[in-house]
């Protein structure tokens, strides 16, 4: 499976989000949208990196940058992660990795020397056009919003 590099078209997908809602990228067509894969709800690495978007939110909102959190967690996880930290922005379910998979970030990883499958921490620019316009794979959390941030100002 080729991953979508920089200049493609990012995979569309609609999937099930918090609080009943559907999500759907297609819907955000003609505005920049960040799209970030992460684990797991409730663990550190994960927690971390969504309080950050959440602490710039308003200045992503400001950039007119709509952003989507994507984890393979059922709704109901999502549902009280995101009430548990008070996120401001959606997060969607991809349980079946099919997404994941799609973005190329559904890989395999090893733990204590025990091989599984997993979600490789990626974060998607997608232009007002539909293209990739940055792709940042295996981030390190500290200073990533900030990162991601700086890229949506200069978009």
């Amino acid at each position: 499976m080729n991953e979508p590099g920089e200049g493609t078209q990012a995979p569309d997908f609609t999937l099930p989000g918090d609080n009943g809602s559907e999500i759907a990228l297609a819907s955000h067509r003609g505005s920049p949208v960040i799209v970030y894969f992460y684990p797991k709800d409730n663990t550190s690495g994960c927690t971390k990196q969504a309080e950050a978007f959440n602490a710039h939110y308003g200045e992503f909102l400001d950039a007119g940058v709509t952003i989507i959190g994507i984890s393979p967690d059922p709704v109901a996880s999502h549902d009280k992660f995101k009430a548990k930290y008070d996120l401001a922005f959606p997060l969607a379910s991809d349980e079946t990795t099919d997404v994941a998979t799609a973005y190329g970030v559904w890989k395999e990883k090893s733990m204590y020397g025990r091989k599984y499958m997993g979600v490789e921490r990626s974060t998607f620019l997608i232009a007002r056009d539909g293209t990739i316009a940055k792709a940042w794979r295996k981030v390190k959390v500290p200073g990533h919003a900030e990162a991601v941030l700086k890229a949506v100002q200069e978009l």
